[in-house]
């Protein structure tokens, strides 16, 4: 077995070490009330993702979006090949 340093404790430093995890619990449950959070959500500093609507597109706008897009290339092609001639 590796080198665990939980078996290597003695059975006083346990009962501290499972005092000690308690009095964690106890004051991250009394931090999430104080922030507004509920005692079953994920654990304090760990990031809940919340789910957004989506907007929708029309086609004619991603059409409109695509055409500008294809014409501002264009143009920054054209503006690349006059300075490559010269």
């Amino acid at each position: 077995m590796a080198n665990d340093p939980m078996t290597e404790l003695s059975a006083k430093a346990l009962r501290r070490a499972a005092t000690l995890r308690e009095k964690i619990d106890r004051l991250q449950g009394d931090l999430k009330k104080l922030l507004g959070g509920s005692s079953d959500s994920p654990a304090v500093g760990r990031k809940t993702r919340k789910t957004r609507k989506r907007s929708k597109m029309s086609a004619a706008a991603r059409a409109r979006i695509g055409a500008a897009t294809r014409a501002r290339w264009a143009r920054y092609r054209a503006e690349k090949a006059k300075k490559a001639k010269k």
